[in-house]
């Protein structure tokens, strides 16, 4: 069933997913579509990496990487269309000669709506496996509302989420492989996320375990005011969450934060250091006066 400009039903599904087995892993997304559909969901959004699991290692994610629009996503469309389903997943994407860790959003009719490229590498994992992508903000039209995208450690820079939200977005889809013992960027960061960008946020993590990874679940979806509109536990479920627009416009219109933003006063965070920038000194009662300074780092925004 779709969704539709007036209110929309999300389904997220949290799981191990199938481990470096392309086939099933549709055959997986199939089973999880046509399930979500038939609950009322408009929109389905799978984990990081979805396809082929997460910690594959370089040799497999370069073996198993193709292209946006190859076989997995001309299949991916094919089961959106079946059940009339939009889809958000995670692969890794084959481009001008490197493997992206990349997320898909297809529509309802099975097109192809946007694929985004993780812009933030997480440690040694992903830079073995990865380039990182050079393009912040992907927007996509779905059913009303304008919908971005971020991968996993993406969303844990608040710059990314709020250029998203100054594009327009009202709905950012994050799909994630998120492990212990990082359990506050579901708990915490997320809703902050939402709420400081008036926005809802849909985090879509991994359970199980992928050695030396044991990922801690708890997806959850936020709203423009902050609330938890759903969440889940450790193991592995699908969980749903509907989205009212009309909260969009009464949390927008009553707290005007984008609009009251002072950008002149933030310049300096576009700066991978800012320049002439000191912390206030700030007197101590022990130890007298210790300064302070917090360098910033460069958001991945823009083309390239």
């Amino acid at each position: 069933m779709e969704g539709t400009a007036e209110r929309l039903r999300i389904a997220l599904y949290q799981g191990p997913g199938r481990w470096q087995d392309k086939a099933a892993a549709l055959a997986q997304l199939e089973a999880l579509a046509a399930a979500a559909a038939g609950r009322g969901a408009g929109l389905l959004v799978c984990p990081e990496m979805f396809l082929t699991g997460y910690n594959i290692g370089p040799e497999a994610a370069a073996r198993l990487a193709e292209p946006a629009e190859g076989p997995c996503a001309q299949a991916a469309g094919a089961i959106a269309r079946a059940h009339r389903i939009a889809l958000c997943f995670g692969f890794p994407e084959a481009a001008a000669g490197a493997v992206f860790n990349a997320a898909a959003l297809i529509g309802p009719d099975g097109r192809s709506l946007a694929t985004y490229r993780k812009t933030h590498l997480f440690g040694a994992v992903d830079r073995a496996m990865f380039a990182a992508g050079g393009e912040g903000v992907v927007l996509a039209p779905l059913f009303g509302l304008c919908v971005g995208m971020l991968i996993c450690y993406d969303v844990e820079f608040p710059e990314t989420v709020r250029a998203l939200a100054l594009a327009g977005a009202d709905l950012v889809l994050v799909p994630t492989a998120a492990m212990r013992p990082y359990e506050v960027v579901a708990r915490a960061l997320i809703p902050a996320r939402a709420y400081e960008n008036q926005i809802f946020c849909a985090y879509a993590n991994r359970s199980g375990a992928e050695p030396p990874f044991d990922y801690f679940g708890e997806s959850v979806v936020a709203g423009p005011d902050g609330a938890a509109l759903t969440r889940a536990g450790a193991g592995e479920e699908m969980l749903f969450a509907d989205l009212d627009p009309t909260l969009l416009a009464a949390v927008r219109a009553r707290d005007p934060m984008l609009a009251d933003r002072r950008p002149a006063l933030y310049q300096a965070l576009a700066a991978a250091r800012s320049p002439g920038f000191t912390a206030p000194v700030r007197p101590s009662p022990e130890h007298g006066p210790k300064p302070s300074p917090s360098p910033v780092r460069r958001a991945g925004f823009g083309g390239g």
